[in-house]
């Protein structure tokens, strides 16, 4: 099968498309058809040689995919070929074929296209571990969510608004400011110009928001503790701004504060289904009626996998970038 493949660490010109062995399939998988997956920042990552892939993962590169079940493993039920599925992979999207465990995939609703599909799991599922389970933001809460013109921050929006969240979001400049409120945000900051802690305490009255979702890091910590409620939770899924931080440990016992260190794609086959069947449970309704899809800047096809990484790394998209496989 034809697949992405990047030999040594390197910038966009080291991606290059080659035969690779068919992957293996498991007693637990499903062997999925690749129609379309998406760029993700931790693929950048990856192709760098800044984020290797968990043991035993494929090394080739792609957190998520839609397509076609072509084949099914023999401990698996509720599922047969034909079956359109989207999933969330710890690796292997970049490809013609892959093969997942059955509880990290989801059926394709009629409503979504294959390009939205493919854009699906790994933004929607990282916001929803995150803001929902994790950082448990209550229904008619507040929200601070960083890089709200991204993949995660727009899937953020959009399953908060559906909570009837109020949601604060950050973003790099003015239009992307304007673009984030359109999508849903309340309110919308450009972290270049605006102290975003500042605006959220004179917005909140004081008060602040329930939880933030971070993947700055170091930068913003102190800030986004000062922008916390009392038993808020603010939860890092990235360390852009750097890891090492110092703060004044004594708002975090008078306020109850907790800091929450997360990622997806290193947990288990099992975490990874209880956290589908929870967002099913929770929002499937919703993404049945088509209230819940993915915004989508921009489709390439996969000979053009550098320029969609080169889209992705001038942070210049907004919402997420697609590549597809076959049509």
């Amino acid at each position: 099968m034809k697949a992405v493949v990047c030999e040594r660490p390197g910038g966009e010109e080291v991606l290059r498309i080659a035969e690779v062995p068919q992957p293996e399939l498991g007693p637990d998988d499903l062997r999925i058809r690749i129609f379309t997956t998406s760029v993700n920042r931790a693929d950048l990552l990856q192709r760098q040689g800044l984020y290797p892939p968990p043991p035993g993962a494929s090394t080739i590169l792609g957190l998520e995919c839609a397509g076609e079940v072509v084949e099914i493993g023999a401990n698996v039920h509720g599922w047969k070929v034909g079956d359109r599925a989207m999933a969330l992979l710890a690796g292997g999207g970049y490809a013609e074929e892959t093969v997942v465990h059955h509880g990290s995939a989801l059926p394709v609703p009629q409503c979504l296209t294959w390009d939205e599909a493919g854009a699906f799991p790994e933004v929607f599922l990282t916001a929803f571990l995150n803001l929902f389970l994790l950082g448990q933001v209550p229904d008619g809460g507040r929200a601070l969510v960083h890089g709200g013109g991204s993949g995660v921050g727009t899937a953020a929006t959009t399953l908060l608004k559906l909570r009837a969240v109020q949601v604060f979001v950050t973003a790099g400049d003015d239009d992307k400011c304007r673009r984030c409120q359109e999508h849903g945000a309340d309110v919308a900051m450009n972290y270049r110009t605006a102290d975003f802690a500042e605006v959220i305490r004179e917005a909140t009255q004081a008060q602040g928001v329930h939880v933030v979702l971070d993947h700055i890091g170091a930068k913003y910590l102190e800030s986004n503790l000062r922008c916390l409620a009392s038993d808020g939770r603010l939860v890092i899924i990235g360390l852009m701004g750097g890891a090492k931080g110092e703060i004044n440990l004594a708002p975090l016992l008078t306020r109850r504060l907790s800091i929450i260190g997360s990622t997806l794609r290193t947990r288990s086959a099992q975490d990874k289904a209880h956290i589908v069947t929870a967002f099913r449970q929770q929002f499937g309704t919703a993404l049945e009626a088509g209230r819940i899809r993915p915004v989508i800047d921009s489709v390439f096809p996969l000979e053009q996998v550098a320029l969609a990484h080169r889209r992705v790394q001038s942070s210049q998209h907004f919402g997420k970038v697609v590549l597809r496989i076959r049509s």
